[in-house]
């Protein structure tokens, strides 16, 4: 069997990974990161930190954000379906899920395909997981739908 030697096209819409200057701090690169990628929900939950724990707030900027998601190698859109994927099989993250299901529809990817990511988890990590993240997914849907006026269709 041969392999196709055509590389796939990306969409138009899909980001590539953030491109920061070698002088910025891991800080500053994972802020404008989490700017980009989470951008309210993200902040949401570094503001929530701050009274408990900003060391572990400032550790969620530096390292996730200043750090992997800068790299080169893959898009945004990727790095963001390996999350939904990931969170989704953990089975105990909606919290994050819900973020990072906000974070896709930032970078580009449609309601359609982050459905088909969650639904694949159901063959790695069980149909609870699965249902659990596909009632994450239609909350955020419904959210961002009544707050931009759209429809909650894909």
């Amino acid at each position: 069997m041969t392999q196709s030697t055509k590389a796939q096209a990306q969409p138009a819409c899909a980001p590539p990974a953030p491109v920061f200057s070698p002088q910025e701090s891991r800080l500053e690169r994972g802020r404008r990161a989490l700017d980009e990628i989470d951008g309210k929900a993200g902040h949401n939950v570094i503001t929530a930190l701050a009274d408990i724990a900003p060391d572990f707030a400032r550790y969620v900027i530096e390292f996730p954000f200043g750090d992997i998601y800068s790299r080169p190698g893959l898009d945004l859109r990727a790095r963001e379906i390996a999350t939904i994927a990931a969170l989704t099989a953990l089975g105990n993250a909606s919290p994050q899920l819900k973020v990072h299901v906000e974070a896709g529809l930032n970078v580009g990817l449609s309601r359609d395909e982050i459905t088909e990511v969650i639904m694949q988890m159901a063959v790695y990590a069980g149909f609870p997981a699965a249902l659990n993240g596909l009632f994450v997914a239609k909350e955020i849907f419904a959210l961002r739908a009544t707050h931009s006026g759209e429809t909650t269709g894909s």
